[in-house]
């Protein structure tokens, strides 16, 4: 019995999941030193709600307590949200479209990792694989491990702003394809895609026959040369389904409040029946809580243009910093200063450091020694790159940055 019982357990073992920035994240913060009374520097990841200079807006705490206190939202909500919830994330969207968006385009769920989840589980199926660029947000790979769909890695091309690369994905996808995944503004790049990129992308996403993901989780932060907009700008060409959720833009990643929007004027994913997949597995899974559900409405609402320009301009300056602070060391090169987004990549030169192997042994001992966290690249699909986050108070910033140059000169092979 008991041998039978360990061949069974041997046969449907799955296989091990990709890293996640968490797990990585979870582990670096294992290897510091408890002894430094230092503050530790979180430069692994975008949450800045715990610096008051990034706290939400006076809207959206009215808000919550608004609807925690009419004691009409202590209840379930619908499984695929409340009705003027989506209607308001609907009408909030259509604003920088073409056409109008309607409640039934719009799904709401538990954050944006947990809508990742529901539409790589809705689209996969036996044989099938799904584009993802490199570098790139590894909870794709995590998901679509554990629902056996293979994953094909496009390339993001630094030296031309980290456009992708198009001719790449036209070699890559095939008859088994199910979607493309587009990450704008950038994480990890701090990128941000020209309107005629876009156009580009979706061009060759409809004459390969892909549908697209569009991941905006940050939305809306640019504030660089390039505007941010919408993919779903060009719904027509093919259709699009759009990620998003309140966590960056409104500094609230704790409320966990994400969507799903379908942008398709053709009815190509009604034919093909991805709506009804996704509103039968959504069905199935948690969803956000009711109170800030009905806190929704009045947070699109009565949240001013003045937060939303603090908060850039609080980006803007603190990727200043960043890409500035990084040209002082050597061992590190960014491509490009970022111009959305929370964070940005650099590439690590190994051949300028002593007794560092890898971009993982790097922040490892960073963390060790001077109690700074960034994410290796390799979490992302670039081995011996570093992603730094830069959404943190602005002399935190300088603080940790200077701590990494430190680290480079006691590390700096000797000439």
């Amino acid at each position: 019995m008991e041998n039978g019982a360990a061949k069974c357990d041997s046969r449907e073992r799955k296989p091990t999941p990709p890293l996640t920035v968490r797990s990585v994240l979870d582990a670096l913060m294992e290897n510091l030193d408890q002894s430094d009374r230092r503050p530790v520097v979180p430069l692994g990841h975008g949450d800045p709600s715990s610096f008051p200079c990034f706290r939400t807006s006076p809207a959206a705490e009215d808000a919550i307590v608004e609807a925690l206190r009419s004691a009409k939202l202590n209840c379930y909500a619908p499984s695929l949200g409340l009705d003027a919830a989506r209607r308001s994330i609907a009408g909030h969207l259509s604003r920088d479209l073409p056409y109008k968006l309607s409640a039934d385009d719009v799904f709401l769920t538990a954050g944006a990792n947990h809508a990742i989840d529901i539409l790589i589980t809705a689209l996969a199926q036996h044989g099938a694989n799904i584009l993802l660029p490199k570098p790139g947000y590894p909870t794709y790979e995590a998901c679509a491990a554990f629902r056996h769909l293979e994953v094909r890695y496009f390339d993001l091309l630094p030296e031309k702003g980290w456009e992708v690369d198009l001719d790449g994905v036209k070699v890559l996808a095939n008859d088994k394809t199910v979607a493309m995944v587009i990450i704008n503004p950038g994480n990890p790049c701090g990128s941000v895609f020209t309107l005629e990129h876009m156009k580009k992308i979706t061009e060759t996403a409809k004459t390969l026959g892909l549908l697209l993901i569009a991941d905006e989780v940050y939305a809306h932060l640019a504030y660089g040369s390039n505007p941010f907009v919408p993919m779903a700008v060009f719904g027509s060409i093919t259709p699009i389904l759009t990620l998003g959720s309140l966590s960056k833009r409104w500094i609230v990643p704790g409320w966990r409040l994400g969507w799903i929007v379908t942008t398709d004027p053709n009815g190509i994913l009604q034919k093909s029946k991805v709506v009804e997949t996704l509103q039968s597995y959504i069905k199935i899974t948690a969803d956000p809580a009711t109170f800030v559900q009905g806190a929704v409405p009045h947070i699109l609402e009565k949240t001013t243009e003045d937060f939303f320009l603090k908060i850039r301009n609080m980006l803007r300056e603190a990727a200043n910093i960043c890409y500035d602070k990084l040209k002082e060391i050597p061992c590190v090169t960014c491509p490009h200063r970022p111009e959305g987004a929370m964070s940005t990549i650099v590439k690590l030169d190994l051949s300028l450091l002593e007794d560092i192997n890898d971009d993982l042994d790097f922040c490892v001992k960073l963390a060790k020694e001077e109690s700074v966290i960034v994410l290796p690249g390799s979490a992302m699909g670039l081995k011996n790159w570093l992603r730094v986050t830069f959404s943190v108070e602005p002399s935190l910033l300088e603080d940790g940055l200077l701590r990494v140059k430190t680290f480079y000169l006691r590390h700096a092979k000797k000439k």
